[in-house]
């Protein structure tokens, strides 16, 4: 399955997993295993949000874009995402915003 991330600014969170011809987003599954070869399924047909364009099979691989959300300063690996090529089932490793990670607070040095 190839994967391409459309990022755009929201607060919400993203999950993905994949089985199959079957796409888990945040909880709610999508069966593609009736898309035959070479069609392809318009976004208007795909009730979610999360979908940003269509939805397409080709040499037999599903091709889909999902929004990635992200916060107002996203770091470059958000803010320009790599395709993601699923290789089996199971959740599928999105891109992570650094810069929307909390900073670990400061530990004082122990002093005797």
């Amino acid at each position: 399955m190839h994967i391409k991330l459309s990022p755009q600014r929201r607060d919400e969170a993203l999950a993905v997993s994949v089985a199959g011809d079957v796409v888990t987003v945040n909880g709610e599954a999508f069966d593609f295993g009736p898309l035959a070869e070479g069609a392809t399924l318009p976004r208007g047909s795909i009730d979610s949000e999360w979908f940003a364009g269509t939805v397409s099979r080709e040499n037999g691989s599903l091709r889909l874009t999902l929004l990635l959300p992200h916060g107002c300063n996203p770091s470059q690996n958000v803010a320009f995402p790599q395709p993601i090529v699923t290789q089996g089932d199971g959740p599928v490793a999105l891109p992570i915003d650094v810069n929307a990670l909390p900073a670990q607070a400061e530990v004082p040095d122990e002093q005797d």
